[in-house]
């Protein structure tokens, strides 16, 4: 019998097998991906983590390039503040309702920088309008998440979010933004990092507790941060939009539900076949200084990030994606000291043991953390399809997973 279209019967079986694999490598894929994650917080080290971030954030306290006037030091993007955020979640999950020292170190430092707005130098006397609107956003982000613990909002919080506003640009090309450090380096200060300051300050706004977002007194401030992110949203990197995404899930509002589809689309177009995202995928056409290629494969902060952010959003752990990166992250945590790791943006760096080469690695263990205690929070009051009277009823289980009453 002759093959139709003078296909020969060798061609036709290349064809069926190139066809199964087709769908067997992503049905595997998925398979992996969709592995039950109700058992990850056995699978990663919050001790180790929490043993990492608090060596560094004391590392870089101390370290005398960071040191700055009246005996304070600089909040880092890298290190301090992804350090504030992710130190308490991994409290949480170690089942501590008390800050480490480092933890006091740095809302201590950040206090007194409120307290003494007026008087104290800014963080860069090159830049001071630029270290004052960054470092604004910066000290209320961590003084809010730290009122979090309480739930009451504090006087030194409602301070630092006073400054900040005080300093929101009201006209001009950053109307609704603020003037943010710009050394050329991607993330956090680069050409376009004004932008992720901003997604800072919401997020600020969306943690603090007492439902500080709904006070009268900032609806301005929130109608035209809202107005900068309507404006700028579609010259933005995707990495930037990341967190957009985050923040929100913090100020509902600032994104329709068109916005959040399309962020978290391309966030799963970037997705890797090992389950990881790479930062250099997220940076459009950013590049080293020193002209050496981005690092491509998977990192912790892209990951992290991604995985964090995505979960914010309301994508569920167990969505094929999301759990793929949680796997991710769980298998690349460093057995040697408690870390993920990533990639400068900037350079090669060459030397591992000088402080800067750490810097990505802090903030890419500070979101892997901050990832995986989400899906484990999610985990200790999971849900359970348990069939009574012919309705579907969620169970809340405790710790031994035994179901609460």
């Amino acid at each position: 019998m002759a093959v139709s279209g003078g296909m020969t019967g060798g061609m036709m079986k290349t064809r069926r097998v190139s066809g199964l694999l087709a769908v067997l490598i992503p049905a595997v894929f998925c398979a992996a991906c969709s592995r039950p994650t109700t058992k990850l917080a056995d699978s990663w080290s919050p001790q180790a983590a929490a043993a990492y971030l608090d060596k560094r954030e004391s590392t870089w306290s101390a370290w005398p390039h960071a040191a700055r006037d009246r005996g304070t030091f600089c909040v880092s993007c890298h290190t301090a503040m992804p350090y504030a955020l992710a130190r308490q979640a991994v409290d949480s999950a170690l089942r501590s309702t008390n800050p480490s020292p480092d933890e006091r170190t740095l809302v201590d430092d950040v206090t007194k920088r409120v307290r003494l707005w007026k008087e104290i130098e800014p963080y860069y006397k090159s830049q001071p309008d630029q270290s004052r609107g960054t470092e604004a956003i910066l000290n209320a982000l961590i003084l809010a998440n730290n009122d979090a613990r309480s739930g009451k909002l504090s006087e030194d919080a409602q301070l630092a979010f006073d400054e900040m506003w005080s300093l929101q640009q009201s006209a001009g090309p950053q109307r609704g933004a603020w003037q943010w450090i710009e050394f050329n380096n991607e993330p956090w200060e680069a050409y376009d990092s004004p932008f992720y300051g901003a997604t800072l300050a919401a997020i600020a706004v969306g943690s603090a507790p007492e439902d500080y977002r709904s006070a009268p007194q900032i609806q301005q401030n929130l109608k035209l941060l809202s107005e900068y992110f309507d404006r700028e949203y579609q010259k933005q990197t995707l990495l930037n939009r990341i967190s957009l995404l985050w923040a929100s899930a913090k100020v509902p509002g600032i994104l329709n539900a068109e916005q959040q589809q399309s962020i978290v689309g391309e966030i799963f177009g970037k997705q890797q076949a090992d389950g990881g995202w790479s930062a250099s995928s997220l940076v459009g056409t950013w590049k080293r200084k020193d002209g050496t290629p981005l690092v491509a494969s998977s990192d912790g902060y892209a990951t992290g990030l991604i995985t964090f952010a995505l979960q914010q959003a309301g994508v569920s752990r167990d969505d094929v994606h999301v759990s793929a990166g949680l796997l991710w992250l769980a298998r690349n945590q460093t057995w040697w000291n408690g870390d993920w790791k990533a990639s400068s943006l900037n350079k090669r760096r060459l030397n591992p043991f000088a402080n800067p080469t750490s810097f990505m690695d802090d903030a890419a263990t500070a979101y892997a953390v901050l990832a995986l205690t989400q899906a484990d929070l999610q985990s200790h009051a999971d849900i359970q399809r348990a069939t009574s009277d012919g309705h579907v009823q969620l169970v809340q289980k405790d710790d031994e997973g035994i179901v609460k009453k």
